[in-house]
């Protein structure tokens, strides 16, 4: 038991320090998303509660052995199915992985789109130069810009809707990286737990080891396991989702910037839009609008 409560001192520091670091050098110092943070230092300590309750030496664990046919074999099946162009963004992948906080609101953005709709129907669309210069984002930027032009509407949802397709091609890219990940590091697990065993068997005249050498051979894996169902497919579910609500934001901006091309009443505008929240999203949009529709 004392030894437990030392491991998990040990544990709740080391770990505090690998937050500071990584949020340093992946995050450029952005807040970190704590519930993943929480949940990969969860699966750790299931495995090693488990192994404690079953009696199981936690030692074991500490196999470089293991770790270089896991992470190295894991990296080596990504590098093969990925151009380097795609490889080399998995550091940018991280950093939107454990990078916190929420993404835009969705019902501020419609709260901006109703404002811009009022200040078109009352001073036109030329008005809007001067507010798209300072606006942060970039696709509504860009539409309003097409907007301000004269553009005609099929082109600006044209171009408006390739953007959306790009964007979701390449968060579906990077998901695919960590899917590819997840697949291969169990069945690497495998390979690592039949390399400890042709050693182990190799070595039958000292049955004093035998033991001991057969279960570090399956140390592999158990980590090609716990990497690959805890670490790498949720990571890409993770991103699926961010990608999810991240496109919902930018069809939103598409059909607010196209009725406000078309002149719409902003009362209107709203309720197409607020149609295409979900119902806690509309429910609180109502409760703080402070928009005044004509």
């Amino acid at each position: 038991m004392r030894f437990f409560r030392s491991y998990i001192s040990l544990q709740k520091e080391s770990n505090s320090y690998i937050v500071i670091v990584f949020s340093k050098i992946i995050l450029g110092g952005s807040k970190m998303d704590i519930l993943l943070v929480f949940g990969v230092i969860t699966g750790l300590l299931a495995v090693v509660v488990g192994m404690i309750v079953k009696g199981a030496n936690v030692a074991v664990l500490l196999n470089p052995a293991a770790a270089i046919i896991i992470l190295v074999g894991t990296c080596a099946a990504v590098m093969n199915s990925f151009p380097m162009k795609e490889f080399s963004n998995i550091p940018k992948l991280f950093g939107a992985l454990f990078r916190g906080g929420k993404g835009e609101d969705p019902t501020l953005v419609i709260e901006e789109i109703i404002e811009i709709a009022q200040e078109t129907r009352k001073n036109g669309i030329l008005s809007l130069e001067g507010k798209i210069q300072n606006m942060d984002n970039e696709f509504m930027k860009h539409g309003l810009e097409m907007v301000v032009d004269g553009l005609e509407p099929d082109y600006i949802r044209e171009v408006l809707e390739y953007e959306i397709t790009s964007r979701e091609d390449r968060h579906r890219s990077g998901a695919l990286v960590f899917t590819t990940a997840g697949g291969a590091a169990p069945t690497l697990g495998v390979l690592g737990a039949v390399i400890g065993l042709i050693g182990a068997l190799g070595n039958l005249n000292d049955t004093e080891k035998l033991g001991h050498m057969i279960a570090a051979a399956f140390v592999a894996t158990l980590y090609g396991i716990f990497f690959g169902y805890v670490i790498c497919h949720p990571f890409a579910t993770r991103l699926k989702r961010k990608s999810h609500e991240e496109v919902g934001i930018m069809n939103i901006m598409l059909e607010g910037i196209l009725a406000i091309q078309e002149g719409k009443n902003p009362k209107s505008i709203q309720s197409k839009l607020l149609a295409m929240l979900k119902p806690k999203d509309r429910n609180k949009f109502e409760e703080n609008s402070k928009n005044e529709l004509e």
